[in-house]
């Protein structure tokens, strides 16, 4: 793939780095395709824009730093990372591995340090075989054009990506959504007595077993919108089999012709 048209999204939460990268970046004819400051606005964007290539900071200053944001980019949508950090810290910088970047630049870095890495890196990426098993939730375009709500938690809970159907759903701003408890942004209740369900995201991450309500099920968000919904929860694995995130569809259910609503 020539240089003009890869695009590369700056995972960076220091102004001045990320100018000196964007600069060096598109000297080489590189596409920035977007700047993030945050490791959790860097697993939703990284979908949204589809990038080449992302450089991430190691060490940084949100409530997701880059080594946990790499993880679940890389075994959830397998964009390839490349690392950049000014930590020396040789147990921190072990743990890299498990994100499986495509190299660690230290900071100061140089231009010819940039270029060739970037060069490797989506060299290297494209040659890799693709599968459909490398996508665990599915691939990301096709996830953001679905009309099913789709949520991806951590064990503890924690929303760490959301489809815009699922932002639609939930009826309040994406700052308000990274990193919070899923009970936190809506609830699921029995349509016909209105007891809150019990939590199908801690069953799912607990027993690593699928949960299904299909009838009588109900969403209500903090705004207090309801629908009646069919829920889907499953756990989701890495490339090791081990745990990655629970996913969460919701499908409104549309009531039969004739059928009271």
């Amino acid at each position: 793939m020539p240089p003009s048209s890869s695009r590369i999204l700056i995972v960076e939460d220091d102004s001045i780095i990320t100018h000196l990268l964007a600069t060096m970046l598109q000297k080489k004819g590189y596409s920035v395709a977007g700047v993030v400051t945050t490791g959790e606005e860097a697993v939703i964007k990284s979908a949204e824009l589809d990038p080449d290539l992302i450089i991430m900071d190691v060490g940084l200053a949100g409530r997701m730093d880059g080594l946990d944001a790499a993880h679940y980019i890389f075994q959830l949508f397998s964009y390839p990372i490349l690392f950049v950090t000014g930590c020396t810290d040789e147990d921190r910088i072990g743990k890299a591995k498990f994100s499986q970047p495509y190299g660690v630049i230290f900071k100061p870095f140089t231009p010819i340090e940039i270029a060739t890495n970037v060069e490797l890196a989506i060299y290297n990426h494209s040659q890799r075989p693709k599968s459909g098993s490398q996508y665990p939730a599915g691939e990301p375009g096709k996830i953001k054009e679905m009309l099913d709500a789709v949520i991806l938690t951590d064990k503890r809970g924690r929303i760490i990506y959301f489809n815009p159907t699922a932002l639609w759903y939930v009826d309040i701003p994406a700052k308000d959504i990274y990193l919070k408890h899923w009970r936190e942004v809506m609830m699921f209740i029995n349509d016909k007595t209105d007891e809150q369900l019990k939590d199908p995201v801690a069953e799912c991450a607990n027993h690593m077993t699928g949960v299904v309500h299909d009838s009588n099920a109900a969403m209500v968000t903090t705004t207090s919108k309801r629908r009646k919904v069919r829920i889907n929860v499953r756990p989701l694995l890495d490339n090791r089999g081990q745990f990655l995130a629970v996913m969460v569809s919701i499908r409104e259910k549309t009531p039969k012709p004739g059928m009271p609503q």
